[in-house]
């Protein structure tokens, strides 16, 4: 079967599934595993976040999604030579990838489309298990949702009983936005709870005053789409008055994929440090990363 797919947390899921030699076609956002890299990229974002600050990159955003245009652009001869069997995409979040709907003029003939829409763990899973049926896989697909669940409850279990901590996650940062959909539970799991996000709904904006309002103990920022450095660069000079952690929201937090049970993982120990072991996942103190490293200065 040839795959196009135009969502980062469904190549991931591919890739797992031992299917990547499937993937014909992916977006300019997929980059995980490193062995997609350099596939034919058949859908590229408009905005470029890399020459924008994040209150820029908001704006674009509301501005584009306000005007009714889309935020990214489709190869449509692109996608006619490479003709896929399956194009995977999703209708959950119009600023993270290309809709269904979008796909109406540009699908080639005969492609089937699969949207995954998950907005909790449970749902990341369910998603997993749709793409191993309509692959063939089921087996693998099965033992990758058990895995991942596995990995969460033993997390969970690290901190069962212990006191929750109370936490602001950023899942952007000017302005910064809550957490949302599965977010909020990966913080409940690891032994926090969200002053802010809630449980499948989406991420809200709000504004640090009111972030403080709450008097988180703990703020971790793991801005959508950025890795642990970068986003501690456009962070250093956010100053709050409580502990303020940088994650790798790009791999572990934003995207619906497995390894969300390792952004768990990091979260138990980044809340209950001494009963949770570290996963050696990127993440800097805020101030700590900023004395210590000026190359992230902005």
């Amino acid at each position: 079967m040839r795959i196009c797919s135009f969502l980062p947390s469904a190549t991931e899921i591919i890739a797992e599934l031992g299917l990547i030699d499937s993937l014909v076609g992916v977006s300019d956002e997929c980059r995980w595993p490193p062995e997609v890299v350099g596939k034919p990229v058949v859908t590229a974002t408009r905005v470029d976040p890399a020459s924008m600050s994040s209150v820029a990159i908001d704006e674009a955003v509301r501005a584009a999604v306000r005007e009714g245009r889309s935020l990214y652009a489709v190869d449509a001869d692109l996608l006619a030579r490479l003709a896929p069997d399956l194009i995977v995409t999703q209708d959950l979040c119009e600023v993270c990838a290309v809709s269904s709907g979008e796909l109406a003029s540009a699908c080639p003939i005969g492609a089937e489309v699969v949207s995954l829409d998950p907005r909790s763990l449970g749902e990341v899973g369910d998603s997993v298990l749709l793409l191993g049926s309509r692959l063939g896989v089921e087996e693998r697909a099965a033992e990758l949702v058990e895995r991942m669940q596995s990995t969460i409850e033993q997390a969970t279990a690290s901190v069962s009983g212990l006191p929750r901590l109370r936490v602001f996650f950023a899942e952007w940062l000017e302005p910064p936005f809550s957490a949302g959909h599965w977010v909020p539970e990966m913080v409940r799991l690891a032994g926090g709870v969200d002053v802010l996000g809630q449980e499948g709904e989406p991420s809200r904006r709000t504004s640090w005053e009111a972030v403080l309002a709450r008097e988180p103990a703990l703020v971790v920022l793991g801005p959508c789409g950025f890795g642990a450095a970068e986003a501690a660069r456009r962070a250093a000079g956010l100053e709050l008055p409580c502990r303020a952690v940088v994650v790798d929201g790009d791999a572990y937090y934003s995207r619906p994929a497995p390894r969300l049970a390792d952004g768990v993982r990091q979260l138990a120990h980044l809340f209950h440090p001494d009963e949770a072991p570290d996963p050696k996942l990127p993440a800097f103190e805020l101030r700590a990363t900023i004395a210590a490293a000026p190359s992230l200065q902005p």
